[in-house]
């Protein structure tokens, strides 16, 4: 049994995939992070539209005709 736990600690095929796993899990992170601070500016942005054309007079003009 000693000598199963020497090979295994000596053992480093997983090593690799354990790199590539921590490095997705850093990326999708990041992707998160950036779609939440995306996400909230939109919003805002959305809000601040809204009030805007709701303060707008939508009441046509004239145009001007010739004789």
């Amino acid at each position: 049994m000693i000598k199963f736990f020497k090979n295994f600690r000596k053992e480093e095929t997983g090593a690799v995939t354990v790199d590539w796993v921590v490095l997705t899990a850093a990326v999708v992170g990041l992707a998160v992070a950036a779609y939440s601070a995306i996400e909230t500016q939109t919003a805002n942005l959305a809000g601040a539209t809204a009030d805007t054309l709701s303060t707008q007079d939508a009441a046509p003009t004239a145009i001007p005709t010739t004789p």
